[in-house]
């Protein structure tokens, strides 16, 4: 009886791997978590929003005010300002945007991992876990499907990445 230990190549995630369409999925799925949050806060689509950005309302406001962490004077001077609602936003739309087209994920990746740390910052500190929550999944998760490129699969990665601008820059890929 032999034991076989001859080696065997790795799985590499080429085109026709089915764990592509897993992390392909999991973008989408990531990606409608941001567009929705976004949508919500724009127009007040929850029961939870009264209304939304576009009838005045602060989409930062709720959260940084009731804070109670061990930053809550930061941010309860960063809740309801002009720049904070319109970074907040923009960070909301564009990660939803990029996740569910499949492009620009290493630079959606950058800053919703930073999106992601200061959320978590805001609500330290999380109630069923000493230090571990879903900011810290998400990141995960946006992490690996730019690492993975993810958005060549049920996405227009493989386009984008065809843009002249795109070729010459690798944050934009």
């Amino acid at each position: 009886m032999s034991i076989d230990t001859r080696l065997r190549s790795s799985l590499s995630l080429t085109a026709e791997h089915p764990a592509r369409y897993a992390l392909a999925a999991g973008r989408i799925f990531l990606g409608w978590i941001f567009l929705w949050a976004f949508l919500d806060k724009l127009f007040g689509i929850e029961k939870g929003a009264e209304a939304g950005w576009l009838s005045g309302a602060s989409p930062s406001k709720g959260f940084l005010s009731h804070n109670n962490g061990p930053f809550k004077e930061i941010f309860h001077s960063m809740a309801g300002q002009f720049w904070v609602d319109a970074l907040f936003m923009f960070g909301l739309g564009g990660l939803g945007v990029a996740l569910l087209l499949g492009i620009c994920l290493r630079l959606a990746a950058l800053g919703g991992t930073i999106l992601m740390f200061m959320l978590w910052v805001a609500s330290l500190w999380p109630e069923n876990n000493p230090f571990m929550d879903m900011h810290w999944i998400y990141a995960a998760m946006l992490v690996a499907v730019a690492l993975g490129d993810a958005g060549t699969t049920l996405g227009l990665g493989r386009a984008w990445a065809r843009l002249p601008i795109v070729r010459n820059s690798a944050l934009l890929r």
